[in-house]
Order: C-alpha cells, then structure tokens, then sequence
C-alpha cells in the first residue's frame, strides 16, 4: 500500500515539474532573443567586438555564437535536442562570464556575471533532466525518462 502511495505522489508532483522545465525552456529562449538578433543583424560588428574584448577567432567565434544562439531559441521552444543545444549553450555562457562579465564582478547592477551564471544554471538542469514531457524530444525519443 505504501509502495502505490509513493508511486501516486510521484506521478502527481510531475505534472508541475514537466510544466516548470516548459516554462524554464520559453523563458531562456525568449531571453536569448534580443542578444542573439542583436548579433545577427549587426554581425560585422560582433567581429568587431569580440575582437576588441580578446575572444579568441573573434570571426569564427561571433559566427558560432551567432547561430547556436539562434538556433538554441528555436530548438529550446520545440524542446528538440533540448539537452545538445543547452550544453552548446552552456559553454557560450561560460564564455560569457568570462570574456565580458567576469572582471565587472556578480552584480547585474555593475554588468556583472550574475545573469550569465543564471541562465548557465538552467541550461545546466536542462542538460541534466532534459526537457520534460511537454517536448519534442519526449514525443520522438521515447525512451521511458519522461514517464
């Protein structure tokens, strides 16, 4: 009895965590959005930039960032390769905090690292847990883990 108890209880606190990982996925691409066009509209100038900050292969990096950004919006709204796209993601956040936030400090107030290691974080949960039910990853790989 205490085993179909627990087993209950579990199937009723997924609902939630399936809603919150969707949210969590429109969230993080909607806040990819405006830096991501910003960088597509302007490319020559991303080169610029990351070349002035010392990013290294500022060409190829502004590029690269570019299209994951882009790509990574689309892909975190359908949540297809939800768990590719978010470590792809996570290593231009960690590029993020450390070759434009980094030496400004944690604070947001001062341009620090704060957002960027916030955004890391969930894509770090998306790269851990996936991106729940409400996906297409969970309709095309149905491998059991969002049961």
């Amino acid at each position: 009895m205490f085993k179909n108890l627990v087993a209950e209880i579990r199937v009723l606190f997924s609902y939630p965590r399936n809603i919150v990982l969707l949210l969590a996925r429109l969230v993080i691409a909607y806040g990819f959005s405006m830096p991501a066009l910003m960088k597509f509209e302007n490319i020559d100038g991303t080169v610029k930039w990351f070349a002035s900050i010392g990013i290294p292969f500022p060409l190829l990096s502004a590029y690269l960032v570019t299209g994951l950004e882009t790509m990574g919006i689309v892909l975190l709204v359908l949540g297809l390769f939800t768990r590719w796209i978010s470590l792809l993601l996570s290593f231009v956040m960690l590029g993020a905090i450390v070759f434009v936030h980094g030496h400004h400090g944690f604070s947001v107030a001062g341009n620090g690292f704060e957002i960027p290691l916030y955004y890391l974080i969930f894509l770090l949960l998306f790269v851990s847990y996936g991106p729940g039910r409400y996906s297409l990853d969970s309709l095309l790989f149905k491998d059991g883990i969002y049961e």
